[in-house]
């Protein structure tokens, strides 16, 4: 593998597709065990870490576990091996195995868990299904007019203006903006003690919370002025690139009986607990990879035929109501192609070194 990367340029690029920053409040996504600095040599990706998967990561040489599942969920009191939990922790630190979890950040990015759900089943019009707020933020600066172009380039480079599948998007106004630098400043245009009047650009454009650091660092870069006005705000928008389950639609109807049995073939799903058929075709399709029970309500209000997701208990099948078809295939199945998900990212932007696919079956659950 090549010196020059490190788990940290790893983990850079694994944020960038999910940006921790869109985790659940009760989720443990990131670095969990492991020096970021050290010398990656070989990156092992799976579903869940466990003691066989850190075995796999010793014979294959790989001193970094990828796994979708945080191994670490709740708080850890103690480290004695009484546990599976604690006898893969230790043995990872043992043998210098670093452990990343790419969890509810990776389910509700456009370009995650769910969307790979939908591409297998091979759905169009791709939507999430309950979109977040409060992940969005807007900048309004002032640039010279001579100068708007560059730095909009620079904004827009840095992640800033992109809506949907729109990007370089903002809105400008031109005006005057005035100012009179004081002895100590250096100013780009005018002269200490002087006032000026200059014609400048409003801008305004919207951009994802966790892009604030670079977005700014394009503005203070590309922007002339040795002091640069500004304002952020942060917006109760609803972000439509990010958020629970996804819905999509079937390119040509088709039977429930017909589409369960290609579901069972496309997820290679050995079992599917379903409720009743309610409607004599499937159009749109709503999905949630892993727990989705607390999202059917969503899914009945988006007009989805079938709720395909996995952990629905006994009593939950009745909320479907004959609103909705509910197909339960599984938490694992209905993840499991997360780890193709994880090595093409991976492998993508990693291109001179494998990145091993873990092939330890994690599945808890085994079937008659």
């Amino acid at each position: 593998m090549n010196a020059s990367i490190k788990i940290k340029d790893v983990i850079v690029a694994l944020e960038a597709l999910a940006p921790r920053a869109y985790q659940e409040s009760y989720d443990n996504s990131g670095l969990l065990t492991g020096d970021s600095s050290a010398v990656v040599t070989g990156v092992l990706v799976t579903l869940d870490c466990t003691e066989a998967v850190v075995q796999e990561a010793i014979d294959t040489g790989s001193n970094l576990i990828v796994a979708h599942h945080p191994i670490v969920f709740k708080g850890l009191k103690k480290l004695t091996g009484s546990n599976y939990v604690e006898r893969v922790i230790i043995m990872a630190i043992r043998h210098n195995i670093a452990l990343y979890a790419i969890h509810t950040n990776l389910d509700n990015v456009m370009e995650g868990v769910n969307r790979r759900i939908c591409e297998r089943i091979g759905l169009i019009n791709l939507k999430i299904l309950v979109p977040k707020t409060d992940t969005l933020k807007k900048l309004v600066t002032f640039i010279p007019k001579q100068n708007t172009q560059e730095v909009m380039a620079a904004l827009h480079s840095a992640g800033a203006g992109q809506v949907g599948n729109y990007k370089n998007c903002s809105f400008q106004v031109t005006g005057t903006g005035t100012f009179m630098p004081n002895d100590a400043a250096q100013p780009h245009i005018g002269e200490a003690g002087a006032q000026e009047e200059v014609e400048e650009t409003r801008v305004e454009v919207i951009f994802p919370a966790p892009f604030e650091n670079r977005v700014m660092a394009a503005l203070r870069k590309a922007h002339p002025y040795e002091e640069i006005a500004y304002y952020l705000t942060s917006l109760t928008n609803e972000n439509q690139e990010v958020g629970s389950g996804m819905t999509g639609e079937l390119q040509t109807p088709m039977e429930p009986l017909e589409f369960l049995k290609g579901l069972k073939v496309r997820m290679d799903v050995n079992t599917i607990r379903h409720t009743k058929f309610t409607s004599p075709f499937i159009k749109k399709v709503a999905v949630c990879g892993g727990s989705g029970s607390f999202l059917l309500p969503k899914a009945i209000q988006a007009g989805a035929d079938i709720f395909i997701t996995a952990d629905f208990k006994y009593h939950e099948f009745f909320d479907a109501d004959n609103q909705i078809i509910i197909a339960d295939i599984g938490h694992y199945e209905s993840e499991a192609y997360t780890k193709q998900l994880l090595q093409e990212v991976l492998t993508k932007k990693f291109p001179t070194f494998a990145i091993n696919f873990s092939k330890t079956v994690t599945n808890p659950i085994s079937y008659l």
